[in-house]
């Protein structure tokens, strides 16, 4: 379909706009690298022919390129109708629409209400050139659309023509990095530095860092390791013609998800601790009957209005709501219209989330913090309740205070709890995987050799290691059971890594070298049932590699009397038993 636009007023020699035909869009969500859930969707136009680079080229030399970018930017919009579960919408324009604020905004506003949106709902984000508009007039027209309610976004960051200095200027509520520069990571160290700087620089002003193109799994770590906190790409979920959200992510994505979301993180409560009966109305209540429910109920800060499954649609926020319906033409207008049209876009997370991932979550979408209420979900998204931030951040901060509590003095990892735990998830997920157990060698002689200070410092540096392997290696959970005891739950393909720096290692404590002994028993699957059975088939693999002379790895299985010795003075592979 040709769509024609007539710019009254404007500036411009062209009085109307013809948009080429066979333009589609396809829409690809962007995703919290902490939760996986997706807090923003982004509309792509995608010509019949070429690309819509190509596109906006033609109509840049025809002298249009403002009026199509614009025509775009409202088409997609309306595509956006379809989008299912609603989300915030991204659409790209070019950095001379945005100095035109205020043709831009006259021409979405239709759409926006065609679709029921807010300017609150979009998010501009502007794409190069940069360096054909004049600086002060795209300053001002940022302004003007930031004043009109729009997010402000910055794409292609690292491939552009963008100043940085654009950047601190403006402060950007979000900025993209280009995917030239996400293909680099993790190896090459050029593009590394240059992220991490986006990172450190983005977390000091508060503007969110997006990484756009990601397509590999090593490059997810990596972001998750730099903190960058929210992710685009095939990797996470490719693109939608239809507006629908290609979820669940992929098992190995998600399972990197739940790591990140999940290490150290093992004594924080789950959204489930909190939750609350929510205020629940069908999606097809009036203004009137809505307004009468937060009447009735004073206590009542959110109304949900749900649809025929139980499943959110938008939230009713009590303050916006009655300022919106109260009052004598405020009743007269819209009381006896749908509630739904004064309604926010809900802030939803499942139950068994933790309740860090909730405020990640929180994070991520809610830019301006409306609310102390979140929606919570089953894993149908059928509405179970709902659970306040206050409440949620007094009992992280209560868990916080008791984990510390617990975590060694000396090495600050946790006790043997967070290993028990650990066990009996990969047990209940039918999982293999490898316990072990490091202890010093005569650890007694050394503090009477040199000290307890020299003792304590060992302990401190191979607490240390332990916890950069915990940061590597990302099926690795460790913890400190006392004195020189340490307990160590990882995937069998990453124990000889680990026993790499643990045991191949030169450990010196006041110029006294000391030797470690590592025991390790490979649990496949159903043969241990419990945290117990697995600590009582390691102690006699303990005692077996502190047998071995020097720094030793033995290595056995359950139901089974023999036993490698991987490392020591005997050779590889060596019998004992």
């Amino acid at each position: 379909m040709v769509t024609n636009y007539h710019l009254r007023g404007s500036p411009w020699h062209h009085d109307r706009v013809t948009v080429a035909p066979d333009v589609s869009f396809a829409f690809q969500p962007l995703l919290s690298t902490r939760t996986g859930e997706p807090i923003a969707v982004e509309a792509l136009a995608r010509p019949r022919t070429g690309a819509v680079y190509d596109l906006l080229r033609a109509a840049g030399k025809a002298g249009r390129l403002i009026e199509t970018d614009i025509s775009l930017a409202s088409r997609a919009v309306l595509a956006s109708a379809r989008q299912e579960p609603p989300l915030p919408l991204h659409i790209n324009i070019v950095a001379a629409t945005a100095a035109a604020s205020a043709d831009l905004v006259r021409f979405l506003r239709p759409a926006l209400a065609q679709t029921r949106r807010r300017p609150s709902d979009i998010v501009l984000e502007i794409t190069p050139p940069f360096s054909r508009v004049h600086r002060g007039n795209l300053i001002r027209g940022l302004d003007a659309l930031r004043e009109d309610g729009y997010g402000i976004a910055f794409d292609g960051l690292g491939d552009g023509d963008l100043p940085l200095s654009l950047l601190a200027d403006v402060g950007p509520d979000l900025v993209k990095i280009d995917p030239r520069l996400v293909g680099g990571l993790p190896d090459d160290a050029a593009a590394l530095a240059v992220v991490e700087c986006l990172a450190q620089y983005c977390t000091r002003t508060g503007i969110r860092l997006a990484a756009v193109g990601v397509e590999s799994e090593e490059q997810l770590l990596c972001l998750n390791r730099l903190g960058v906190r929210l992710a685009q790409g095939n990797l996470l979920a490719g693109e939608s013609r239809s507006g629908g959200i290609s979820l669940p992510l992929p098992r190995p994505v998600a399972e990197i998800i739940e790591l990140n979301a999940t290490t150290g993180a093992a004594t924080v409560p789950l959204v489930s601790d909190f939750l609350r009966p929510a205020t629940i109305m069908d999606q097809g209540a009036t203004a009137e009957e809505a307004r009468d429910t937060f009447a009735q109920n004073p206590q009542v800060s959110t109304v949900v209005l749900v649809d025929a499954e139980g499943r959110p649609v938008v939230s009713l926020l009590r303050s916006r709501f009655l300022l919106a319906v109260t009052g004598l033409y405020g009743h007269a207008l819209n009381a006896k219209k749908p509630a739904v049209r004064h309604g926010d876009m809900v802030r939803a997370i499942r139950a068994d989330a933790t309740c860090l991932q909730l405020l990640d979550l929180v994070g991520d979408v809610d830019w301006d913090r409306q609310g102390d209420e979140v929606v919570v979900v089953d894993a149908d998204r059928v509405c179970v309740g709902v659970a306040r931030l206050s409440e949620v951040v007094r009992g992280i901060a209560e868990a916080k205070i008791e984990q510390a509590a617990a975590l060694n003095p000396l090495t600050r990892l946790p006790g043997s709890e967070a290993v028990d735990r650990e066990i009996d998830r990969r047990i209940q997920h039918a999982e293999m995987f490898v316990v072990a157990w490091l202890d010093v060698d005569s650890f007694k002689l050394v503090n009477d050799t040199v000290g307890f200070a020299a003792g304590d410092d060992l302990i401190r540096h191979i607490g240390h290691a332990l916890a950069e392997a915990e940061r590597d290696l990302r099926g690795t959970r460790v913890a400190h059971v006392g004195g020189d005891d340490f307990l160590i739950v990882t995937d069998l393909d990453e124990i000889a890594t680990l026993a790499s720096r643990l045991v191949d290692r030169r450990w010196v404590t006041e110029n006294m070298t000391v030797s470690v002994s590592l025991a390790s028993l490979v649990c496949g699957v159903g043969s241990v049932g419990s945290y117990r059975d697995a600590s009582r088939l390691l102690a006699p693999l303990k005692k077996q590699a502190k047998a071995v002379p020097g720094s030793s790895w033995v290595l056995g299985r359950p139901g089974s009397d023999r036993v490698e010795v991987l490392r020591g003075s005997r050779a590889q592979h060596a019998r004992v038993g």
